[in-house]
């Protein structure tokens, strides 16, 4: 699956590996991610999208503006109390 800016994505690879974050932007070969809290929105991690797994959810990425909305909205997600489809 296409990684794109707005999608709830699922690292498989790496030191955090099974993390949600947000996809900030992509360019097909690497995703700009961020999760708001070890990677905020001002410095989003840059990880290749075949260490990705994308999710079936989406946010719209130009509405959150801060930090604190993009951890309450990946919460869920790291918490473990919401299962996605993951392709």
């Amino acid at each position: 699956m296409l990684i794109e800016k707005g999608m709830i994505v699922k690292s498989v690879a790496g030191h955090d590996q099974n993390r949600f974050y947000v996809v900030i932007s992509a360019d097909g070969i690497n995703a700009r991610i961020a999760d708001g809290k070890v990677r905020p929105l001002e410095k989003p991690k840059s990880k290749k999208v075949k260490h990705l797994a994308a999710t079936t959810a989406r946010v719209d990425a130009e509405a959150i503006t801060t930090n604190r909305q993009l951890r309450q909205v990946l919460a869920a997600y790291n918490n473990g109390r919401r299962e996605e489809n993951i392709e």
